[in-house]
């Protein structure tokens, strides 16, 4: 055998302090394996970096692929959970038009409401979240208790405050509820008020200007060409929006804006969403205006839609149709499409193949994220290290996205 007791020189104990290598991450609960960074520090300076973006092990598109058409939805909330309306909506959207199948329009205007919420909470969250990172406790709370009014309105609604699986090929699992524009007409001005409490403490905070002003820059043509989108691609100063560029529920037919930034920084990110978030609210404000109290809001086709319960305990055929949309699925025509919305964090799409069976045969989705998270490299090097908090925050990375 070997022996294990070695005479080494001194020197040979000594690790090697320049460059100094040093594996950051993942250091959340719920990041286990999705991203961690390698890096090539000199001080607390970053030479270079290698951002690996891993897997939550969850097979999310083959999952989908298992089930029904219908049973998709509840796995594409879990791709953002903090805005899993959006994604219920985008992924009705590409069956629907795999069918050909166009919702009334209570329904638009309903869906345009509970993804604009959800689209609040999502920008409450990653703003509440970077505050909290640089030390700034007290505006995480009042953005989160913005957040708090905004599930306390979509579990009126749905019945659930963070997973909803409340989206339905043709329509939605139920119609709105009474209160629903009173709640919003209500909650949206008092939100607006702790947005602006948080953000006049903030952005007076030379500590809290001085960490995201000029740190982490991109321009316009690199974020083009790592195909981002969303607010960290309006933050460059490009306006490209889903909503505005190729409409789609009822959004041609608001007023809004789409924020953009000037240098593509960490603040430009920040300000960005902040204001994406007041323009949420004016879309919100209308679509209460315009959607109508009464009609249908589901389709009235019997291939996608369930027969009223009623009708399935009295007739023998409504019996048969539950049966098989509920055992076998959806018919969805053989075929393929991309249907795409803007997320939370971008372009948000689905690639979807059928065989005109009730499973998809295949499902690919366009996360916002894995592009934007990939181009972290560039974002950080040359950089602190004390400044890759900040600046991955900014970048709302949600590795339920990522994951394939």
């Amino acid at each position: 055998m070997e022996p294990i007791d070695l005479d080494l020189e001194e020197s040979e104990l000594e690790l090697p302090s320049e460059p100094m290598h040093l594996n950051m991450g993942p250091s959340h609960p719920a990041m286990h394996g999705t991203v961690r960074i390698v890096l090539e520090l000199s001080g607390e300076t970053i030479v270079k970096s290698d951002v690996q973006i891993g897997y939550l092990h969850r097979g999310f598109e083959k999952m989908c692929e298992r089930g029904t058409w219908t049973q998709v939805f509840p796995y594409v909330d879990r791709l953002n959970y903090v805005s899993p309306m959006l994604n219920n909506v985008g992924y009705a959207l590409a069956v629907e038009k795999m069918c050909d199948i166009q919702v009334p329009d209570r329904c638009q205007w309903y869906r345009m409401i509970l993804g604009e919420l959800a689209r609040i909470s999502d920008h409450l969250t990653c703003n509440g979240a970077m505050a909290m990172e640089l030390g700034a406790f007290t505006p995480f709370l009042w953005y989160i208790k913005a957040r708090e009014m905004v599930w306390d309105i979509l579990e009126e609604e749905t019945g659930a405050r963070l997973t909803h699986s409340f989206g339905r090929i043709g329509g939605m699992a139920s119609p709105p509820t009474p209160a629903l524009k009173e709640m919003c007409r209500t909650a949206i001005p008092a939100i607006l008020k702790l947005v602006e409490e948080g953000e006049g403490m903030l952005l007076k905070n030379r500590i809290f200007i001085d960490r995201l002003e000029g740190i982490g820059n991109i321009s316009q043509k690199d974020a083009i060409a790592l195909s981002w989108t969303g607010p960290c691609l309006r933050s460059t100063g490009v306006p490209y929006d889903v909503r505005k560029a190729h409409p789609y529920l009822k959004y041609d037919e608001v007023d809004f804006d789409v924020p953009v930034g000037t240098s593509g920084d960490n603040m430009d990110r920040f300000l960005v969403r902040l204001g994406e978030l007041r323009q949420s609210a004016r879309i919100i404000l209308q679509a209460c205006d315009r959607m109508p109290d009464d009609g249908p809001v589901n389709v009235d086709d019997p291939r996608v839609i369930l027969p009223a319960k009623g009708d399935v305990y009295t007739t023998i055929e409504a019996t048969i149709q539950h049966f098989k949309l509920v055992m076998e699925g959806a018919k969805v025509p053989k075929g393929e499409c991309y249907s795409y919305t803007e997320g939370g964090n971008g372009e948000l799409g689905f690639y979807l193949v059928s065989d005109g069976t009730g499973t998809p045969w295949r499902v690919r989705i366009r996360p916002p994220c894995f592009p934007i998270t990939q181009g972290l490299s560039d974002l950080i090097n040359g950089g602190m290290l004390s400044d890759i908090v900040p600046t991955f925050g900014s970048l709302n990375m949600i590795g339920g996205e990522c994951d394939h």
